[in-house]
């Protein structure tokens, strides 16, 4: 288990790799740890690259509507 933090595109790039590929991994195992800790680094990254806003309330509740 070689996990680092995740500072630059290339370190998200490789860290959604090595995620991919343990995802099936039993809580409580190694890999099952790597696999929360890596989840963690990554969400951290995405946030802090990517956010998301928050949609406007009323158009959150038009979009809604027109769902129904």
């Amino acid at each position: 288990m070689n996990i680092k933090a995740v500072k630059t595109k290339k370190d998200h790039e490789e860290a959604m790799l090595r995620l991919e590929k343990i995802l099936d991994a039993k809580k409580g195992t190694p890999e099952g740890d790597e696999l929360q800790m890596l989840g963690s680094l990554i969400e951290q990254y995405e946030d802090e690259h990517f956010p998301i806003d928050l949609p406007d309330p009323v158009e959150a509740i038009k979009f809604r509507i027109e769902q129904h």
